[in-house]
Parts: C-alpha cells; structure tokens; sequence
C-alpha cells in the first residue's frame, strides 16, 4: 500500500505494471480495488496507477469538501507529487466525469481519456443516486444502514451479472465512507453538466457505455459522441454500469488497444454485440 500527502490530506494509491502512464479513478461508493483486474490486464505495457478519492477507501477523510472539482485538483496534485507530467486517465461513473474535467481544465496533462458508465450531465443519475445527494436522505441512508444493504442486495443482479463480486466490494468501500463524502461528492456529480465544455477537449477520448446500465443512463454515451471532437463509442449491449465485471475479456482488449494508441478516435462504433 502506498500514500502521498496533499495539501488537503493523504492519498492512497497502488501501482501495477510498466510502461505507458495511466491513471484509473474509481466510481461513487468505490475504491481503487475495482481496477485490479484492468491493472494486470494492462500491466505489459502500462504502468498504472489506481488512487482512491479524498472520502473514500483508504483516502484521508477528514477534509472539508468531496465534489467533482476538489478530486479533479486531487488527481492534478496527485501526478505533482509523484513526478508525472502526462498520462491517460481511465475514470468509472463519477471518476470518468472528473476524468473529463481534468482533461478540460489541464489538456497539458492529459493524453487520452477512457470513461466507463460515466454521466456527462448529472441528471442522468438514476432516482435513488439522486436523493442520495441530500443531507436528509443521505441521515436517513446513514441511520438505517441494514435497510440499504438488503435493498442494494436485492437490487444487485440487476446491477451487474457479476453481482456477487460486485455487491462485496460495494459493502467494503460503503463502511469507509462518511456521511459528508457520501453525500457531498454524489450531489456534487448531480449538479455537473460538461456538455458546453466537451468541445474543448483536445485529447483522444473512448467512451464505454453498458446498455443494460440502470445507474448513469446510456443516452450519456451519445451526448459525449456529439460534443467531444474525437471521441469513440464502445457500445456493449449485454454489459450494465459495470462493463469491467461484466464482460472483461472484451473491456480489457478494447481498453489496451485505445491506451496504446492502436484504436483510433473515428466515431460511435456499431451497436451489436
């Protein structure tokens, strides 16, 4: 386990692999854990680094602030600190819309983004995401815990085909959350909409989208093929929110192919299997 101090606290992170830099940046709820598999997948030519959000996993928690630009200016500080002047950044739902700010905010930094499930405009959230964004239903969330974990339990196959995996982690990374970040970073990605700033993305861009996916809707897939200049659609019609545990073999070959440059940006690719 490795750690760097911010200006805002410690950062947990895990390296894997040499080669090309990447960074992996988790989704609401997660941890850097749900990358492993990608990490060793990837490990013959990236090096890559998977860090945890400030409020999450094993991340300091004791800051004031967990919104969308606080980890935008994480991952910033983060390559500050360990030396690296650009890299590509692989985000999941909430970590591939901070992906796309940093990209937007920093193009030095960034060469080429992939986002997983990821919402471009908040709204896109599903119903109970939503709510969970307000301190009053977020109490409630935080007063009655074995209430969420029995719906969430019931909820998961249709989350994921690999609900099982899916629903420990989920468990483990929910008991290192607080009630600040859990709410805050949620209503943080609420409130976002990145559509007037995705034309000035100057970077190769592969949006991967679940069409199963009943957390971040699909429909997010098509706003980012219309607004990013050189964006790519993989669309994967059996996967959910979760592609990376839902048909990794496939996920993995694609991503390994955008981040060593051998996919090039040429529009939504076929919707079929």
């Amino acid at each position: 386990m490795s750690s760097i101090v911010t200006e805002q606290g410690i950062v947990h992170y895990e390296v894997i692999g040499r080669g090309k830099p990447v960074i992996f940046l988790h989704g609401w709820l997660g941890s850097w854990a749900y990358w492993i598999d990608t990490m060793n997948a990837l490990a013959s030519g990236c090096r890559s680094y998977a860090l945890d959000f400030w409020g999450f996993g094993e991340s300091d928690r004791k800051r004031a602030g967990f919104t969308v630009p606080d980890f935008i200016e994480l991952v910033v500080q983060f390559m500050d600190r360990l030396g690296i002047a650009a890299a590509a950044l692989v985000g999941h739902s909430m970590g591939g819309t901070v992906a796309l700010g940093v990209a937007i905010a920093h193009p030095e930094r960034v060469t080429r983004v992939a986002v997983v499930g990821s919402p471009i405009v908040g709204t896109s959230l599903n119903f109970f995401l939503k709510l969970a964004g307000r301190p009053f239903w977020a109490f409630l969330a935080y007063s009655f815990p074995w209430a969420v974990r029995a719906g969430t339990y019931l909820a998961s196959p249709t989350i994921t085909r690999a609900w099982r995996t899916w629903y420990a982690m989920w468990e483990r990374d929910l008991s290192r959350t607080t009630l600040r970040s859990f709410f805050q970073s949620i209503g943080s990605l609420h409130r976002t909409d990145l559509r007037p700033m995705l034309p000035a993305l100057r970077c190769p861009v592969l949006g991967i989208y679940g069409a199963r996916d009943n957390i971040v809707h699909p429909n997010q897939a098509d706003l980012l093929a219309r607004g990013a200049p050189q964006a790519t659609i993989l669309w994967m019609p059996r996967a959910g929110h979760f592609p990376m545990l839902d048909e990794p073999e496939r996920f993995h070959q694609a991503l390994a192919a955008f981040l060593l440059g051998e996919l090039a940006p040429a529009g939504p690719l076929e919707r079929s299997a």
